[in-house]
């Protein structure tokens, strides 16, 4: 992953699938006792093969701010896919006005919005005079437990 540009609210990544990140892999968690024989499995994945479908239109952003409190939080690592449709109540990484922000998709009535998921950001309407831009749709998330 390297740094390729960074905004007040972003930090862009390129998606770099030619490293392999294989990790353990021990198949569904279980609540309970689990069991002697889970010790011995090898069963490895990568999570490049498994997270970035469409290498050419996936890049990472790590988010900063909170105007999708209660989604996304700071230092979470997104991975935007811009071969990906969007549409209704995905959240979609967008260019409005000269800045880039993170929204969740709204179509009511023929229009078009950008809706945060803290209620004391604004929604913006998708209309010939901010000029907005869908760059990409969230694919996927980490969390920062930090």
């Amino acid at each position: 992953m390297k740094k390729v540009f960074q905004t007040k609210r972003f930090e862009f990544y390129t998606a770099g699938i030619e490293t392999k990140l294989e990790l353990a892999y021990y198949g569904d968690i279980r609540a309970g006792f689990p069991s002697p024989a889970e010790d011995f499995n090898d069963e490895r994945i990568d999570l490049n093969k498994i997270l970035i479908q469409n290498p050419l239109s996936t890049f990472y952003v790590k988010v900063i701010g909170n105007s999708m409190e209660g989604d996304f939080s700071d230092g979470d690592l997104l991975i935007i896919d811009k071969s990906l449709e969007w549409k209704e109540n995905r959240i979609a990484l967008c260019f409005v006005e000269g800045e880039f922000t993170l929204k969740r998709i709204r179509i009511k009535n023929g229009k078009h919005y950008l809706v945060p998921s803290n209620s004391e950001f604004p929604i913006i309407e998708i209309n010939e005079y901010n000029n907005a831009t869908i760059w990409g749709v969230v694919a996927y998330s980490i969390k920062n437990h930090k």
